[in-house]
């Protein structure tokens, strides 16, 4: 059975991200972990009326509306998606969403992480909003997550960008190979170069790709001339993708796309799905 954490603030756009999951998986046994965290916001209105009371009674005021929230929105699910190989369990956390994102991956053995993306978006730019960015930054757990207003499309063209400098872990690769095959997707390998041929490591890491991925649909790119942002954006448009993944590295060129230094938010352009799966050891 595939553990998978759906952290939700009740939002349209959080909404989306948890219909999409669903659809997703709709051929696989899954446990949905569907997140509520309900630490206040001072910021809003709500929060500073609340504040006039006691921290007790405002926290179990905010329990309350996210216990009856959760229970909403899994009645919705299983009213629009029913399927019998899904089960739902609901959580309700005053503690901090980064905090209980990174408990509950340990404690249900999480194996991956859907949810919106939570910010600002335009016709050609999504920003990653904090709770995103934090995510992806500080958990050892693929995430995936979903643009605002995304519309579920089968996946059968996922891009990956690479550029070889990984020595990738099969564990790292298995939830890409087992989505490709899943949907009959097609895997593109994209690599941006600056000129320069590949380097020992790189062909050896070339090579480990090709016999991984042996079995699954999967093309190699070469696209030159171009920054990394646009070399990925460009591929997108031309080949019309519907899933964007990526092995997130700090030590790689795509440090400069995932972990831009403007206010923890990411601008990145992207239009589909956008899956980070971290390197290193995976907490699952």
């Amino acid at each position: 059975m595939r553990k998978i954490l759906l952290p939700t603030d009740f939002s349209e756009n959080a909404a989306n991200a948890v219909n999409y999951a669903v659809q997703l998986f709709r051929q696989e046994k899954c446990m949905f972990y569907l997140l509520n965290c309900y630490t206040p916001d001072f910021h809003n209105v709500h929060s500073r009326l609340y504040k006039l009371t006691s921290t007790l009674c405002m926290a179990d005021v905010n329990k309350k509306h996210s216990k009856k929230e959760l229970k909403n929105a899994t009645e919705s699910i299983q009213t629009f998606f029913p399927n019998e190989l899904h089960s739902f369990k609901l959580i309700s956390s005053y503690r901090s969403l980064r905090e209980e994102i990174h408990r509950q991956i340990i404690k249900q053995k999480i194996e991956l992480i859907i949810m919106g993306t939570q910010g600002a978006t335009s016709a050609s730019r999504i920003i990653f909003g904090t709770n995103t960015v934090q995510a992806i930054k500080n958990i050892r757990c693929p995430l995936l997550a979903i643009p605002s207003g995304h519309t579920y499309k089968i996946p059968r063209k996922i891009c990956f960008p690479t550029d070889f400098e990984i020595n990738y872990p099969k564990s790292h690769l298995r939830l890409l190979k087992e989505l490709a095959e899943g949907h009959q997707s097609t895997i593109d390998i994209v690599h941006v170069s600056f000129g320069y041929p590949l380097a020992n490591q790189q062909e050896h890491t070339k090579k480990l790709l090709e016999e991984y991925f042996e079995g699954v649909s999967n093309r190699f790119h070469n696209i030159s001339g171009k920054t990394v942002a646009e070399g990925i954006y460009d591929f997108q448009e031309e080949y019309e993708t519907d899933l964007l993944a990526m092995i997130s590295n700090r030590h790689t060129y795509f440090d400069s796309l995932l972990f831009r230094p403007v206010t923890n938010e990411i601008g990145f352009s992207i239009k589909s799905p956008f899956l980070v799966i971290p390197s290193g050891r995976l907490n699952t």
